[in-house]
């Protein structure tokens, strides 16, 4: 990815807190909500977000309506901006091990519920 995309998408409106209230998995409705940004624009910005790997689709649950649903999360845990010499972009990734700890929970979830 492009280090000039990513600091355009992390120069919209709204972006950077929905990065940072998707550290645990959430439905747009909820970030909507939590954030209180308009529902529409947070479809749009979660768009923007995964169109850059910075957030990723975690899960699709069935609602209480019996609907399934997108559960998004941050697909990184750090960004790094380095202006000195050029314009330096590094992200960190999340880990294999939370993954893989997210997906054990997700599952004991669905077993229990």
């Amino acid at each position: 990815m492009a280090s000039d995309e990513i600091i355009e998408v992390l120069g919209n409106k709204y972006n950077p807190e929905i990065l940072d209230a998707a550290s645990e998995p959430k439905s747009a409705q909820e970030l909507s909500e939590e954030l209180d940004v308009p529902i529409a624009t947070c479809y749009r910005r979660i768009n923007e977000l995964t169109e850059v790997n910075l957030l990723e689709l975690h899960d699709r649950p069935l609602s209480e309506e019996h609907r399934r649903i997108k559960v998004y999360r941050r697909s990184i845990d750090q960004i790094t901006i380095d202006f000195r010499e050029e314009l330096n972009i590094e992200l960190e990734t999340r880990s294999d091990v939370t993954n893989k700890l997210d997906e054990v929970w997700r599952r004991m979830s669905e077993s229990r519920g």
